[in-house]
């Protein structure tokens, strides 16, 4: 049977917090908001934008501003203040050479989350890259799946890998487990109790998950 994986992006495959975190300051200051310690800013990595923002003090009716400024300073160069994480492309190699299909499920906008894999050449390796797409209306995690899932048809046996509890709980909501990876953005103890089948701490412990076929 097929064995099909849905990767999640930022925090799984590319560290891409640094530029989340330096839009994410540039935005509170641009709107006279207090920015937090550098760790708190840490919940904006791999969440809709819109959904974070009011809960550092931006109002609901000044959420899509907020996005709007975040998106002016990412798009020429926060998108590229990030990095594959150590490991990565290898991982995607040997599992595309033992026979896993690879997928990419992200709520990053999904022209920016193509240029960044194609920008770090880890774009060949997935079928198909799915992100966000607020014309088309899929924001969540859960409404990216169910896009992918539309375009590619019943997968077969299908995994999600992730950083956070809002992976697990994005493809719980359609029947798909997720195998948690600790060396994001995510809390371990939140992806357990979100429901993951099991956590990862690096690249290689996740590639000997998928070969023992623990899901």
């Amino acid at each position: 049977m097929a064995k099909t994986l849905f990767f999640d992006l930022d925090g799984t495959l590319t560290d891409s917090g640094p530029g989340i975190m330096n839009c994410a300051a540039f935005a509170l200051e641009r709107l006279g908001l207090p920015v937090p310690e550098r760790t708190a800013l840490r919940a904006f990595v791999g969440p809709p934008l819109r959904k974070i923002f009011p809960q550092f003090g931006v109002p609901e009716a000044r959420a899509d501003e907020a996005v709007q400024i975040f998106r002016s300073r990412y798009i020429p160069i926060g998108k590229f203040e990030n990095s594959p994480y150590p490991g990565i492309e290898a991982l995607l190699q040997r599992l595309r050479e033992s026979g896993f299909t690879l997928f990419v499920a992200t709520s990053k906008p999904e022209v920016t989350a193509v240029e960044v894999l194609e920008h770090f050449g880890l774009a060949g390796y997935f079928e198909k890259i799915c992100g966000a797409s607020i014309e088309r209306g899929r924001e969540s995690k859960q409404e990216v799946i169910a896009c992918l899932l539309d375009q590619i048809g019943p997968p077969g046996r299908v995994l999600m890998i992730g950083d956070t509890d809002y992976d697990v709980l994005g493809a719980k909501a359609h029947g798909i487990a997720t195998i948690g990876c600790t060396w994001g953005y995510g809390d371990p103890e939140n992806l357990r109790r979100a429901g993951a089948l099991a956590l990862a701490d690096t690249p290689e412990e996740l590639y000997e998950l998928l070969l023992k076929e623990v899901w």
